[in-house]
């Protein structure tokens, strides 16, 4: 289980410590040394153990994850251990942490099989605490932090990632937010109803999987109907974007939009999905891999049923699986500017007879196709690997 976000995680990570066979594992930077801290009762008394670890190559965040993840194959045998709680620090977003559990391989040497800790460890849910008077503020900001990621991409990484949200003194406004940011998520505002939220998370709930660019955009039945200034607009087209008016287009989503999702079809890219993710002030695009009408009969035989099944739906005899499908979770922004901006971005009736001259359209989004460079499985990250060669605004 992991405890993270801005809000009063000690008190979360204090009530799970009453479950008999819980530990708590936490790391904190002095800005020296890493501390880790491990935590149990003993007999109705909370008892740490500090230890003590040297920063390897100079980087904080592969220390944190390289410990952690053999930490947790080695606690998994032990006899008094029935949970672990992983309390992140406050700025550490959980996903990138879930992903490195699942997928990132350690080896620990004899007695155990190399792979990753999910091998003896299995996520059962994530609760995000928030400061709930100064989230939303967050959420729709376009401050920095120093590390060159923005306020609001661990505002809504927090929250759009949790099963279970603990928002004391929450208003309205940011109820209708979360209920559209997580819809499977329990939204709760004390500490005590933790257990009991764990105990009954929907079939569908998260439990640390990351999205799938291909998987649907309103996973978990988010509610659609407007809510004052809160709602979600979901925009489609069977037609490309013309990739410099979509650029300049963008703007209509970094102000009053609190998150966006998407993947789109760009008229000089014939064979790639551009995924779009914006939070608050932020955007950035990356490759979301190939449309299945630019693949191979192998390339295809690897892809989800599901994916294929929706893709054939909508099939269109030219160009198959292309076409461009969005979400924005608005918070203030008006609706049809927005809805406005991406239609007038597509091509044009004349521009959709020519589509010989497509490829000439010059990109300003870069080398967002390209793949990684590097191991993204490498030490040097704690986060999934990202395409995220292209604009980052």
């Amino acid at each position: 289980m992991l405890v993270a976000g801005h809000g009063d995680s000690d008190a979360v990570a204090r009530t799970l410590l009453r479950q008999e066979g819980t530990l708590v594992i936490r790391h904190h930077f002095d800005g020296h040394v890493v501390h880790r801290v491990l935590t149990t009762v003993q007999n109705a008394v909370p008892t740490s153990a500090g230890y003590v670890l040297e920063l390897e190559h100079g980087c904080l965040s592969c220390t944190v994850r390289n410990d952690l993840l053999l930490l947790l194959r080695r606690l998994h045998r032990r006899a008094d251990v029935e949970r672990i709680v992983v309390h992140l620090e406050s700025t550490l977003e959980p996903e990138p942490v879930c992903w490195a559990i699942n997928h990132v391989r350690t080896r620990l040497g004899p007695g155990y099989l190399d792979g990753p800790a999910s091998r003896d460890v299995e996520i059962i849910g994530v609760i995000t605490c928030l400061d709930s008077p100064i989230w939303l503020a967050h959420a729709l900001c376009d401050d920095e932090l120093d590390d060159g990621r923005t306020v609001a991409q661990v505002a809504v990484g927090h929250s759009e990632f949790a099963d279970v949200i603990v928002a004391p003194r929450v208003d309205r406004t940011t109820v209708a937010v979360l209920r559209r940011l997580a819809p499977r998520a329990w939204i709760i505002q004390l500490p005590d109803h933790v257990e009991e939220a764990v105990a009954n998370l929907e079939p569908g709930a998260r439990r640390g999987r990351s999205d799938d660019p291909h998987g649907p955009l309103l996973d978990g039945e988010p509610p659609l109907e407007t809510d004052g200034q809160v709602g979600i607009i979901e925009f489609t087209a069977d037609r490309p974007f013309h990739p410099e008016r979509l650029h300049d287009a963008l703007d209509v989503l970094l102000t009053g939009v609190v998150r966006t999702r998407g993947r789109i079809w760009l008229a000089n890219e014939p064979d790639n999905v551009m995924y779009l993710e914006s939070a608050g002030g932020g955007l950035r695009v990356s490759s979301g891999g190939k449309w299945l009408a630019a693949m191979s009969e192998s390339e295809v035989a690897y892809v989800g049923p599901e994916r294929r099944v929706m893709a054939g739906l909508a099939w269109d005899d030219r160009y198959g699986d292309r076409r461009t499908s969005m979400t924005v979770l608005i918070c203030g922004a008006e609706r049809l500017e927005i809805e406005d901006a991406l239609r007038q971005a597509l091509v044009t009736d004349d521009e959709m007879d020519s589509p010989d001259s497509w490829a000439d359209y010059p990109d300003p989004f870069g080398h967002w196709h390209e793949e990684p460079c590097g191991n993204p499985t490498g030490p040097t990250e704690l986060s999934k690997p990202t395409t995220n060669h292209g604009e980052e605004r």
